[in-house]
Formats: structure tokens, C-alpha cells, sequence
């Protein structure tokens, strides 16, 4: 769980520094463009990781 809870706090610290980027209005854009692909690749990685950690229900 504690690297499930560390992949969330830098997706949260991520989106507060793509943000503060953005409203500054000098973003590069290369760099917003990587912060952003990496937000997108944690928030994949934390998906399959809680995907995993639930057992499969066969109905």
C-alpha cells in the first residue's frame, strides 16, 4: 500500500504543478507536455495496481 499511496501523491503533486504552469501562462510547452504523459503513465500504473489487488469475481 505505501507504494500505491506514494504513485497518488506525486499524480497529485503532478496535476498542482501542471496547473500552477499553466495559470503562470509561461508554461513550456514541452514540459507541460511531459508532466502531462507522465500524470497519464502513474494514473495507468495506480489503475492496474488496485486492478490487481481486487480478486476476481466470476458471476
Amino acid at each position: 500500500m505505501a507504494l500505491l499511496n506514494s504513485l497518488k501523491q506525486r499524480h497529485r503533486d503532478l496535476d498542482v504543478a501542471i496547473d500552477s504552469l499553466v495559470a503562470t501562462g509561461s508554461a513550456d510547452q514541452l514540459q507541460l507536455r511531459r508532466l502531462k504523459k507522465e500524470k497519464l503513465a502513474l494514473k495507468d500504473r495506480i489503475a492496474k495496481i488496485e486492478d490487481d489487488s481486487l480478486p476476481d469475481i466470476i458471476a
